[in-house]
């Protein structure tokens, strides 16, 4: 049976994956796996039952990743599970920014009089606007968001530039023939009327958009940022929204020196915000941390690499362990000393550590015992777990 510790309100549809014949929701305080969305995780809060995190959401600035590392402890996300709900969002806020529509809604609301329709109609030159047709995106990012608003920019008449030089092939294969690929982020900013980011928070992407590169960026454009607030330098974009350099920014995170500023659109952080997303998100989840307790295989991790091994064995090992030389060799010499047969293997590293599995068979209860025993004294292995070959359920 395994337990798991949720945090905050996560979509029924996907607590429901969680059949009750072998797990249980927030019954331990020594859970196998915690299932969060915007819950900022401290290690604390880690026990040493813990072998996996599953994030709602694409992003994990709230979960202590490194430290879940060093500890062993898998951690997952559900890239692409909100990732139309943020387009739209994109595509939305594209419109606002070239026809000023919230101002002349607004402004309707302000007439009175009994000649309300002469008055909205001699005034609406003032809410002239401009066409996205024709105009250049640029889109920094080609995720699993950038891609699709890419993809549906194209759709609706402008001009679309991609910059990304860690796409995935995955990805590429998704992306429209008529988006345009910049060699750098320096060709997206000199050259697009609007320019959206779409990157994860990393210490190398902080503030990736900071003075120098607003001093480049195409005179009276317009920025958009639904990916992460920490990404824009905002004392920067305040100072080229003074100096007239940028003509809006637009934003899903709130910051006091925007509040105010008629040249920021700021958001309530809507991103995700759908019925539709917080579903997805949600059975994404507990499905990838189904597939990792069941089975050992790792899919969507962002700590550990994409391991996955058809499961026929009676018996599996998965070890996570430090990505030092002669690992295998020892873990394979201490199973063939014990007399065990391996049945098929596989090991894969990301960075510093590394994760194997094993599957066994013709293994005997104490031969298994003495072997994992035997196993944890090995220097650099971090987490051993033994798994049985059952009906998968997810």
């Amino acid at each position: 049976m395994f337990q798991i510790k949720t945090y905050n309100a996560i979509a029924k549809a996907g607590l429901k994956k969680f059949n009750e014949e072998h797990y249980q929701l927030n019954q331990s305080e020594t859970p196998d796996a915690l299932l969060i969305r915007s819950h900022k995780i401290t290690e604390e809060e880690l026990p040493n039952s813990v072998l996996a995190i599953g994030r709602a959401g694409a992003g994990v600035n709230n979960v202590p990743v490194e430290a879940c590392t060093e500890k062993g402890i898998v951690v997952f996300n559900t890239p692409g599970a909100n990732a139309n709900a943020v387009k739209e969002l994109v595509l939305a806020n594209l419109l606002l920014a070239a026809r000023p529509i919230l101002e002349g809604a607004n402004w309707v609301k302000t007439v009175t009089g009994s000649n309300i329709e002469e008055i909205v109609e001699g005034e609406k030159k003032r809410f002239a606007g401009t066409e996205l047709q024709d105009k250049k995106l640029g889109v920094i990012g080609l995720g699993a968001i950038g891609a699709m608003v890419a993809n549906d920019a194209y759709r609706i008449g402008m001009n679309v530039v991609g910059y990304d030089p860690y796409v995935s092939v995955d990805t590429a294969w998704t992306i429209s023939s008529r988006v345009k690929r910049a060699l750098t982020i320096e060709e997206v900013l000199r050259t697009c009327d609007y320019i959206t980011i779409h990157v994860p928070l990393l210490p190398q992407t902080k503030q990736l958009i900071n003075h120098e590169k607003l001093a480049l960026i195409k005179k009276e454009a317009v920025l958009l940022n639904f990916s992460r607030g920490e990404l824009v330098d905002n004392k920067a974009v305040a100072t080229a929204l003074v100096d007239g350099h940028l003509k809006q920014y637009i934003t899903d995170f709130a910051d006091e020196q925007f509040i105010g500023n008629e040249k920021v659109l700021v958001l309530p952080h809507l991103g995700a915000s759908t019925i539709e997303a917080e579903v997805n998100c949600a059975k994404m989840a507990a499905r990838t941390l189904k597939y990792f307790l069941e089975t050992g295989n790792i899919k969507r991790s962002v700590n550990f690499p994409t391991v996955e091994m058809d499961f026929q064995a009676p018996i599996r090992l998965a070890l996570i362990h430090l990505n030092v030389p002669s690992m295998v060799g020892t873990m394979t010499i201490e199973l063939a000393n014990h007399g065990i047969n391996i049945v098929n293997m596989i090991n894969r590293s990301k960075g510093e550590h590394a994760y194997t599995l094993i599957d066994l068979e013709g293994t005997s209860a104490d031969q298994l015992e003495k072997i994992v025993a035997k196993l944890k004294t090995v220097e650099n292995i971090i987490k051993i777990r033994v798994l049985e070959n059952q009906q998968p359920t997810f």
